[in-house]
């Protein structure tokens, strides 16, 4: 069951320190989808691809030709099961299988949200991924002990509206940090 109390990063934002080095990670932001005891799963929101969803749907044989959704970027959303669709969305909906993150935003996994995007009575804001990030339990927060990550409430705005080379500095600067004047050295006082 998703954690739900005060330490849940659910509905926040991973933003990547500048020194972070893995080259999965390295100046992204992250949608936290759900996190618990059990470990912690998210959507990389800041790394579109040169697919467009039309690409996909053509492949899942859906017909896009009159979708008003065929251009959207599919973005690399982690390095987990990278041949596996995730449409983050706003409102919620009623889809086969869908997460919750919030009341109003989920991650959904199933073939119908798609055929609705193609079909354009989809959700009214949508950001299409393949792959997933993933932590098991106690490694994201030993991660952010480790000042690899900062972490803050999620913006819908940026997560829907702004576009994906302007996430990493927008999400820190939600949280008061100008990425620029960060150091890349790692050190403890």
């Amino acid at each position: 069951m998703a954690m739900k109390s005060a330490t849940s990063l659910a509905n926040h934002f991973l933003i990547a320190m500048p020194a972070l080095a893995d080259a999965n990670f390295a100046r992204t932001v992250t949608l936290i989808c759900e996190h618990s005891g059990e470990g912690a799963m998210g959507i990389v929101i800041n790394r579109p691809t040169d697919l467009r969803l039309r690409d996909i749907l053509q492949q899942m044989k859906i017909n896009a030709a009159n979708s008003a959704s065929a251009d959207l970027p599919v973005h690399l959303g982690g390095p987990v099961q990278g041949n596996r669709g995730f449409v983050l969305h706003q409102p919620l909906g009623q889809w086969e299988s869908t997460l919750p993150v919030t009341e109003t935003l989920g991650v959904s996994t199933s073939r119908d949200i798609l055929v609705a995007l193609a079909e354009n009575r989809g959700p009214e804001h949508c950001l299409v991924a393949l792959g997933y990030a993933g932590w098991a339990p106690g490694q994201l927060e030993r991660e952010i002990s480790e000042n690899s990550w900062l972490s803050g409430p999620a913006s819908h705005d940026i997560l829907f509206r702004m576009p994906a080379e302007q996430r990493w500095r927008a999400a820190a600067e939600l949280l008061g940090v100008d990425l620029g004047t960060i150091s890349g050295e790692a050190g403890h006082a």
